[in-house]
């Protein structure tokens, strides 16, 4: 089995692959230089080849769907849940015990406050005292609990961008804008909701339109709060509104700041170039830039801009991804390569496809 802080050959399962998430593990599992895939488990697809349903992998990826109970999970060195909120908390225990790590792609390991994961995800938390010792998984704020960490929360893909669109301003050494209002207007491809049967989702429903959701409360607002405290340090007045967009994949989130009178002379470009100098995923792009949700599509690469109209009071910071890849699975496949002591970049090295 491999050990982390050792660059050997790591055997990884994937819990529920039939998605979005879990074939963009594939994709990338599949390619990646010290990963051997051991097992891919679907209980309603049990004994089809895995290539069959996403013929993509042909001649890439030869196993066929299990069960999880004859997928010998425990086995494996590092197990990836692309499941529904719920199922990574109900089998954590049993893999843990067998020195298993776990990376969940849904909420079960995110929020450390249970009673606002009860509240938003209606179930209770079934391992209170595993979430306790998990780690929220954005590598490039939490870096060391990453490394050293059994469990990882995967960040939600909104979060994501949200979250390293600001982390730069909260965690300057002296306030610099108001955090008692922040706005984040986001938006998301429709793969975005899986890959399930459902209205909204539907091509003559989500083409040529554009509409916003979740206006009075969305699940990954309590996420994102809890993460800004932390960088912070205090509460931050956060006005989240997510967006539907008739594209697959891709995110775009703008970010709405007012910039205190006493840090109005901040060179605000300077600040991000700063921040993310030795970030591998993270680009900030030169002043006066305006990212592209093409400019990531299927890599982990996440563009930020920085904005200051007609040098107003005003900052606003741009941020674009692959929803599904540094707002998922490649997300996952990194937070996996710190963890096993491997460069953050292998198998992760993919140049985004254009057009």
């Amino acid at each position: 089995m491999a050990v982390a802080g050792q660059q050997s050959r790591i055997k990884a399962g994937i819990v529920g692959a039939t998605g979005y998430t879990g074939v963009e593990l594939l994709r990338l599992l599949s390619q990646h230089p010290s990963v051997d895939l051991h097992a891919v488990t679907s209980r309603k697809e049990n004994g089809r080849p895995v290539a069959d349903m996403f013929p993509n992998l042909r001649g890439r990826v030869d196993l066929r769907f299990q069960t999880p109970e004859d997928a010998a999970l425990e086995q494996c060195d590092v197990v990836f849940f692309a499941t529904p909120h719920g199922v990574a908390m109900a089998q954590a225990g049993q893999l843990l015990a067998h020195d298993v790590r776990i990376i969940d792609l849904a909420a079960d390991f995110r929020l450390q406050d249970t009673a606002t994961f009860e509240r938003w995800y209606k179930m209770p938390h079934a391992c209170p005292t595993i979430l306790r010792d998990s780690a929220y998984g954005l590598v490039e704020l939490n870096r060391p609990a990453v490394r050293d960490a059994r469990v990882i929360g995967n960040p939600g893909c909104y979060p994501t961008t949200v979250l390293l669109g600001l982390a730069p301003v909260l965690q300057a050494d002296h306030a610099l804008v108001d955090t008692s209002h922040v706005i984040a207007d986001c938006k998301s491809g429709v793969s975005g909701a899986g890959r399930k049967v459902q209205l909204s989702s539907l091509f003559s429903e989500a083409s040529d339109n554009f509409r916003a959701y979740g206006v009075a409360g969305h699940r990954h607002h309590p996420e994102i709060s809890e993460q800004l405290q932390r960088l912070a340090g205090a509460p931050v007045g956060l006005l989240f509104v997510p967006h539907l967009v008739p594209m697959i994949r891709g995110m775009f989130s703008t970010i709405y700041l007012r910039i205190l009178p006493e840090a109005v002379d901040t060179d605000f470009q300077a600040l991000y170039e700063q921040r993310y100098a030795d970030e591998p995923f993270i680009d900030v792009m030169p002043a006066g830039s305006l990212p592209e949700t093409r400019s990531v599509r299927a890599s982990n690469m996440l563009r930020i801009a920085v904005h200051r109209p007609e040098d107003s009071d005003q900052l606003v910071v741009l941020v674009a991804q692959d929803n599904l890849v540094k707002g998922a699975s490649g997300q996952a496949v990194q937070n996996m390569n710190l963890m096993f002591g491997l460069p953050e970049t292998a198998g992760l090295d993919q140049i985004a496809v254009l057009p």
